[in-house]
């Protein structure tokens, strides 16, 4: 299993852990992640904003170096992975918007790179059996609520991500490695991370209803495949806390650092020591 891994910019900065989870956790299954040489930031999330035909222009420029690969793409943040599924639409429906793209980067490019998220890799090609075979500890019970968030999952005929409003993706996984997902009504309820620095007081106001209600439905800790909401619902407690009066100490990982754990990765691999709010708890009950 061989794949164009794309990293992206929060990997090389504020989601460090998401990456370095996901790395350890492909090579621990056998997934070859070779990265993309050259890449660039693909407009996530403000280009969309500005100029249709930079936002896909920005993407279309790293799928051109993977079709040189000839491999399939391979994304961990779901801001990249929802831009780079636009760009393969735009550029597939507009003859107008596939020149001008071309245009901008120089050559031609038909939409033609399938972009998968690691979670799809890990469900579609590993697989549950496999995984289970490789697990060497359990989330013994642990109950967790898998929070989606906007991007994975819409619009949904352009990512094709799982029930765009009861995803059950990562619920499976979870499952899998013997925890208890949690049917709970916020898992794709937006975070606000789109807003962390402009409108910090609707950002806070989301994400505290988010960690609010997993607390509500006995989460011991939030699993996100996203490093935007990640930093909204981790960084922003000490703000939703101040703001609302939440009480709630929830610690928001990464899908694959429980997966690493589960796998007996070691801790230093896995990136667990950044997150703001602790996971001692959850790492006593698993290891």
């Amino acid at each position: 299993m061989r794949y164009a891994y794309y990293p992206g910019c929060s990997s090389h900065s504020t989601a460090r852990d998401m990456h370095e989870s996901a790395a350890a956790v492909a090579n621990k299954l056998g997934i070859e992640l070779v990265e993309i040489y050259g890449w660039s930031c693909c407009g996530a999330t403000s280009a969309h904003q500005t100029d249709r035909v930079l936002a896909a222009a920005l993407p279309s420029s790293n799928l051109l170096l993977a079709r040189d690969m000839g491999l399939d793409t391979v994304v961990t943040c779901a801001a990249c992975y929802n831009r780079m599924k636009v760009a393969n639409r735009e550029v597939k429906d507009s003859a107008e918007i596939r020149c001008m793209v071309a245009d901008r980067v120089g050559k031609e490019y038909d939409g033609s790179v399938a972009v998968r998220h690691i979670i799809e890799i890990l469900l579609e090609d590993v697989g549950l059996d496999k995984i289970k075979k490789a697990l060497k500890k359990s989330l013994n019970g642990l109950k967790i609520a898998c929070y989606y968030g906007c991007l994975l999952v819409r619009p949904n005929d352009v990512t094709g991500f799982d029930d765009a409003e009861n995803p059950t993706s990562m619920d499976k996984l979870v499952n899998a490695m013997g925890g208890e997902s949690l049917e709970w009504p916020y898992k794709v309820e937006c975070c606000g991370g789109g807003l962390n620095l402009t409108r910090t007081d609707v950002a806070v106001r989301l994400s505290g209803s988010i960690i609010d209600m997993a607390a509500r439905a006995g989460a011991d800790c939030i699993a996100v495949a996203c490093p935007m909401c990640q930093a909204s619902l981790d960084l922003r407690q000490s703000d939703i806390k101040k703001e609302t009066g939440l009480k709630a100490d929830m610690p928001v990982v990464y899908l694959t650092q429980l997966l690493g754990l589960c796998l007996g990765i070691p801790l230093n691999e896995l990136g667990l020591n950044r997150l703001m709010v602790s996971p001692a708890n959850i790492i006593k009950q698993i290891c």
